[in-house]
């Protein structure tokens, strides 16, 4: 395996994948901190820059095409300035976004940052979660039907905020298992149950726990049982359950168990790290290795990702020098 790694994400260029869900921008604000406001007892930043990157669904794709992948997203955005500024910045990392539906009854979903001293001070959220009306999502399914034959994997990109449906996550999971092609979902706790039958899905501690109600999660022994239970309840073909510094946790049917050790050296943001996770681990599926192997360079890319300030990506030559260096020691 250890040989093969750097061959594989070598083939990440030839992989085409289908990202569906829920597509905004992560706007960063940069300062420092230098005293507190007579006002409010609140820092008061001073602005030394500020920075735009995409953020869900469209960090996803974005992960994809920093890998080599070509990366096609379906979602939604508004009839706004910010919108406009998110079809910039997915031209710009040369992402497909000719399959995004407009939707004038809801803004183009934004995350402000302010970050001061390499820390976070606050967070500013721009968005209307809930369903969209029936005919944006009747476009959404439309255009998830014309992409998927030509596509070698798909991720759903679930954060909450309306595009992954039931009827989407239903018709997406459907269409891709009747082509053959890996189906992933980087999952919201709010749906847990309703992601059936896919080839994986890579919830954090916290997301297990909470997406099936579980109690008194203390040891190994207790993560594993309740990633059974997922794999059972769910009737899918892995589990990747995340784990900060305790590595990941991969969990197949016929009580396969694979623990994967972290491999980040320092950690500075966890920002996007599962985006990462997701997107790794669909390209090395669609590349046609197995799932072990695939959560394996997952983990590094993961590793990388983390020591990094922002919403961060890694490249192949980035990835296979890392893991490199691993394995000569």
């Amino acid at each position: 395996m250890k040989i093969a790694l750097p061959k594989i994400i070598d083939s990440f260029k030839k992989q085409s994948i289908l990202v569906v869900g829920d597509i905004m921008i992560d706007k960063f604000i940069w300062g420092k901190v230098s005293r507190i406001s007579p006002e409010a007892p609140v820092p008061v930043v001073e602005i030394t820059k500020e920075t735009e990157t995409l953020g869900g669904a469209g960090n996803v794709a974005n992960n994809i095409t920093a890998l080599g992948g070509k990366a096609f997203v379906v979602g939604t955005i508004g009839d706004d300035l910010t919108g406009m500024s998110l079809i910039a910045l997915l031209r710009g990392k040369r992402i497909n976004f000719d399959y995004l539906v407009c939707d004038s009854q809801r803004p183009t979903i934004i995350k402000t940052r302010i970050i001061a001293a390499n820390q976070q001070v606050v967070r500013v959220d721009k968005e209307i979660k809930g369903n969209f009306n029936l005919s944006t999502e009747t476009k959404i399914i439309d255009n998830i039907e014309k992409l998927i034959p030509k596509f070698d994997a798909v991720v759903i990109s679930d954060y909450g905020k309306g595009v992954v449906s039931p009827k989407v996550l239903n018709r997406t999971i459907f269409l891709a298992r009747k082509h053959g092609i890996p189906v992933t979902v980087d999952p919201k706790t709010e749906q847990f149950k309703k992601y059936k039958k896919v080839t994986t899905m890579t919830p954090n501690t916290k997301e297990a726990i909470e997406g099936m109600n579980a109690k008194n999660i203390k040891t190994e022994e207790d993560i594993i049982n309740l990633g059974k239970k997922i794999l059972k309840t769910l009737k899918s073909e892995s589990v990747l359950i995340t784990r900060s510094e305790k590595g990941m946790t991969l969990i197949e049917p016929g009580d396969k168990i694979t623990n994967i050790p972290t491999r980040a050296k320092e950690v500075y943001d966890v920002t996007g790290a599962g985006d990462t996770v997701i997107s790794t681990m669909t390209l090395a599926l669609a590349a046609g290795t197995n799932l072990a192997t695939a959560a394996e360079i997952a983990n590094f890319a993961a590793g990388i990702v983390v020591s990094k300030i922002g919403t961060a990506t890694t490249n192949t030559e980035e990835l296979k020098k890392t893991i490199s260096e691993f394995y000569r020691k």
